[in-house]
């Protein structure tokens, strides 16, 4: 036997993948790449909005002096898609809770795109916004 018969095993199959099989899988593994490299940037925004509204809420007294301070954060973190009229601020026994839910719409090919609802509160809860 040589050694070409003795690296493919004695049933003459040879095990590995294939050329197809390789584009195949380069081709999914570069698609889930493409979606990563697009939807970082919408987290990093949230945890800049997450940031900003619990600083806007340390640092104010009022509703618009929260609202005017988110606004002077959103300038200086690259906060786009909120600003401080969209913060829903609530007198509660300990101050101000200030909150906020948005929607970040991703394209992806021809009229397919992804949706991602983000919700953040300076309460300690982060849970899904009610929508009517």
């Amino acid at each position: 036997m040589d050694s070409l018969s003795k690296a493919v095993g004695r049933s003459g199959h040879q095990s590995g993948l294939s050329l197809v099989g390789f584009l195949l899988t380069a081709m999914v593994v570069g698609a889930l790449a493409v979606l990563a490299l697009r939807i970082v940037p919408t987290i990093t925004e949230y945890m800049a909005v997450k940031k900003a509204i619990t600083s806007a809420k340390a640092s104010a007294n009022s509703a618009r002096e929260i609202q005017a301070a988110f606004d002077r954060q959103r300038d200086a973190g690259y906060i786009e898609s909120v600003s401080g009229k969209d913060l829903e601020i609530t007198r509660s026994a300990s101050g101000f809770e200030v909150s906020v839910a948005y929607q970040r719409k991703i394209g992806l090919i021809g009229p397919a795109s992804l949706v991602l609802d983000y919700v953040a509160s300076t309460d300690g809860r982060a849970s899904k916004a009610e929508r009517p």
